[in-house]
């Protein structure tokens, strides 16, 4: 099984931040979590078992359910990054979107003969 980036830090666990609010939240277990954050349960499951990492939308929701800082929610989890970086792929456009925004864009430079708004010799005007 592949683990995120994440896991390779030593203190990264996922599973003291889920306990927390479990806590916090006065929640009985995983299942009532995710209903309170409006996740599935496998979600949950999977972050406990290091399969996913909390991510950005996910802590987001946690902040505005529990009120505590998105800095205080990872350091609950151990995530002791500064900075963030994408990879080279992240953020770029996969090749068949390049190709339609390529296409609209073309499109648009070219006017639409068929649409072009044109007077009637005929005067059928709509007024």
């Amino acid at each position: 099984m592949a683990h995120h980036a994440l896991s390779s830090q030593e203190s990264y666990n996922p599973n003291h931040l889920l306990d927390i609010l479990l806590g916090k939240m006065q929640l009985k277990n995983d299942a009532a979590l995710s209903r309170m954050l409006e996740v599935a349960p496998p979600v949950i499951s999977k972050i406990r078992h290091h399969r996913l990492p909390v991510g950005a939308s996910l802590l987001i929701r946690m902040h505005e359910v529990t009120g505590m800082s998105i800095r205080d929610l990872r350091d609950l989890m151990g995530d002791r990054r500064t900075k963030y970086r994408l990879s080279d792929a992240q953020g770029r456009p996969k090749p068949e979107e390049k190709a339609a925004a390529a296409a609209a864009a073309a499109a648009q430079q070219q006017p639409a003969q068929n649409n072009e708004a044109t007077p009637s010799s005929s005067g059928n005007y709509a007024h």
